[in-house]
This record gives structure tokens, C-alpha cells and sequence, in this order.
């Protein structure tokens, strides 16, 4: 399995998490994690194989469970911390080379680790997404901005009326 895309992920945290994922018959799309005075804020995303987005809240908590027993039991982190474990939601987390592929066609926002042509910040449709580098129409103009230069993204869901309707 390519582990690049959790390169933000320390690697002993990886190591207890996409295990327990996997063995729930899921997938590991990515962990944030909020440093700095305690509690740290840990978010584990998750997703089927499908990348359908629909995982039951109990496999979640079961998860979340199986994590922090592992966590205290390794001492892997030496403050007091809250742990979620997610679905991707409406708004996407865009942290896999597949998440990209699949958001193709699709409004997107992105930041940058260091500036390309001038800006961090990128809003628009994502063009195409090949060869490791993702194609965003921003203000009429293509950015082109290599996989490994995206610090963060996300789809931005555009809710219609049929979100709202009664035979939901």
C-alpha cells in the first residue's frame, strides 16, 4: 500500500490506526491533528472502499474505541487529547491522490504549503486531476499544483433544493 499520501501522519500513529481501519473494512483517508497546549484535537477520517462516504456511526465509535486503547496503552501521546473518528462528510477531505481523481469536475477549495504563482490559496473547479498534479480553474485561469504542494483540501458541496426535500 503507498503510504505518501498520509505524509503529514507520523508514522508510529499510521502504523496503530490504518490497521484497526482496515480490519473494520475501511479505509484511512487521513488524520488531523491540532497541537499545542492540551488537549490536542485528533480527527481520524474514514471511508468505505467505495469512497461513498456512508459509514455507520457505531463502526466510527467502535474505531475511535480500538484507537485510544491503543494510544494510552503505547503512550503514543504524552498530553491529554480528544479523538474523533469521520466520514469524510459533505465537505470532502481531499488527502489521497484517489480522493482528487474522484472530485474531477467538481468546486474544490485547496491551500498550499509554499505559494505558487503568487498565491496559497486556491477556490475553483477542479479541472482534471493526472501524472500527480491537480488542475484548478481559478477566475477563468488554470493552476496547475502538484499533489505533493497541497497542505489541505476540500471539496465544497453545493447544496440544492433536492437536499432539502420531504422524500429525502
Amino acid at each position: 500500500m503507498d503510504h505518501a499520501v498520509y505524509r503529514d501522519v507520523p508514522e508510529e500513529m499510521r502504523n496503530v490506526i490504518e490497521p484497526i481501519v482496515t480490519d473494520h473494512g475501511l479505509e484511512l483517508v487521513d488524520v488531523e491533528r491540532r497541537q499545542g497546549r492540551a488537549p490536542w484535537h485528533l480527527r481520524v477520517i474514514v471511508d468505505n472502499p467505495s469512497g461513498d462516504g456512508r459509514v455507520p456511526i457505531e463502526r466510527c465509535a467502535a474505531i475511535s474505541r480500538e484507537v485510544a486503547v491503543q494510544f494510552d496503552a503505547l503512550d503514543l501521546i504524552p498530553v491529554r487529547y480528544d479523538l474523533e473518528v469521520s466520514s469524510p462528510g459533505f465537505d470532502r477531505t481531499l488527502a489521497r491522490e484517489k480522493d482528487f481523481a474522484a472530485a474531477c469536475g467538481q468546486q474544490v477549495k485547496l491551500e498550499t504549503h509554499q505559494p505558487i504563482a503568487g498565491r496559497r490559496r486556491f477556490r475553483g473547479e477542479l479541472v482534471s486531476f493526472e501524472d500527480g498534479t491537480a488542475r484548478v480553474r481559478v477566475d477563468g485561469e488554470t493552476a496547475e499544483i502538484p499533489f505533493e504542494a497541497v497542505a489541505r483540501g476540500r471539496v465544497l458541496y453545493a447544496f440544492t433544493s433536492k437536499d432539502f426535500s420531504a422524500s429525502r
